[in-house]
């Protein structure tokens, strides 16, 4: 089969081949024939090495299929069932699981290495093992995944759209519903607009928010969010002023959707007194934001991490769906480009240009 491959931590292109085959299959396993896979910005992150995966891999987490084979015990997914893969995929039986916070579950994370992928390579080592990314691998034609890296949905979902839901709409709708619960009329700022960051304007949209100002350097980026609900467009430079001429001198919830530290620091300055910080972007682990006890005590402003939608997935992806059945979020328009499997390395220019809010890459 086909599946795009990084060799090796900070290349700047993937190896599409052919001779490519998903292992690992057995009890408690799913196989799934993937029909659309869409480049998150986290799949840069973790090619230059911002987000630890073992080299090789193939990257993507945002993936929808078919369920091809089941292994022995598993439960709740049948052959012919739609799926879309769940890159934090909960245990069921750990402290944070126990406690209805399965979106907090590690357990998977120590599967990142796990072989999950095998390929041909020329010399005497002979075949070659990948992993997939967070245990994933979406760039591929078909995957192997533990039961719990699976969620179903409707058949009535088009591929592309379930893609979305795998990682970045869950993701920024969850932020805003789940870990925010944005009051109706609340003044909100969502700083980066890219995908994470249009679905946080949409879930505030859903909430009732009665101002949501997006804020990113590239026009086209930002202009773009006004389709999706926000009301105001905001170049980096401008958000410090515009937070100030609001009630309270600034907003009443400020969501990062970037992931580094002098945007934290730019969301926490621009939020009012009693505010509130929603930090969605996944970041360096050596990228320090600085706050001096003093401010944080004063001004008693929230800082809010939000894992994965902040809810157990399967019940946030549920939440999404029904809110696209209801016409409550637009899913279709977050798609700006299509390529095949063939052409993925420009989906990955087209991302780090800004050029793409959701590049899907069809699967057949």
């Amino acid at each position: 089969m086909r599946a795009a491959i990084l060799h090796k931590t900070g290349q700047d292109t993937l190896d599409v081949r052919d001779d490519v085959a998903a292992v690992g299959f057995g009890p408690g396993k799913v196989r799934v024939r993937l029909r659309a896979a869409s480049l998150c910005h986290s799949d840069l992150s973790a090619m230059n090495g911002v987000l630890p995966q073992p080299a090789p891999f193939v990257p993507g987490h945002e993936g929808a299929g078919d369920v091809v084979e089941v292994g022995e015990g598993v439960t709740g997914v049948a052959v012919g069932d739609r799926v879309v893969l769940c890159w934090m995929a909960p245990c069921g039986s750990c402290a944070h699981c126990e406690r209805g916070r399965g979106h907090l579950c590690v357990t998977s994370l120590r599967r990142l290495g796990a072989p999950g992928f095998r390929f041909d390579e020329d010399g005497p080592g002979g075949p070659v093992e990948a992993s997939g990314f967070y245990g994933t691998g979406s760039f591929a034609e078909e995957v192997v995944v533990e039961r719990d890296a699976v969620i179903k949905v409707p058949a009535d979902l088009p591929y592309e759209l379930a893609a979305l839901i795998g990682c970045g709409v869950t993701t920024g709708i969850g932020a805003a519903v789940h870990t925010a619960r944005v009051e109706p009329g609340a003044s909100v700022a969502v700083i980066g607009a890219g995908g994470v960051g249009v679905a946080t304007v949409q879930g505030a949209r859903v909430c009732g928010a009665g101002r949501i100002a997006v804020v990113d350097p590239v026009v086209s980026r930002r202009e773009r969010a006004l389709a999706f609900g926000a009301t105001d467009a905001l170049a980096p430079e401008e958000l410090k002023g515009f937070a100030k001429g609001l009630p309270g001198g600034g907003f009443d919830y400020v969501f990062e959707a970037v992931g580094r530290a002098a945007t934290v620091r730019a969301g926490y300055d621009a939020a009012r007194r009693g505010g509130a910080v929603v930090v969605i972007g996944a970041g360096a682990q050596d990228d320090l934001a600085q706050f001096t006890m003093g401010e944080l005590f004063f001004n008693e402003k929230r800082l809010l991490p939000s894992l994965y939608g902040g809810a157990p997935v399967p019940r946030t992806v549920a939440l999404v769906v029904d809110l696209w059945r209801a016409g409550r979020i637009d899913l279709a328009g977050m798609v700006t480009h299509r390529v095949g499997l063939a052409d993925v390395n420009r989906a990955v220019a087209q991302m780090r240009s800004g050029e793409a809010l959701r590049t899907v890459v069809t699967l057949g």
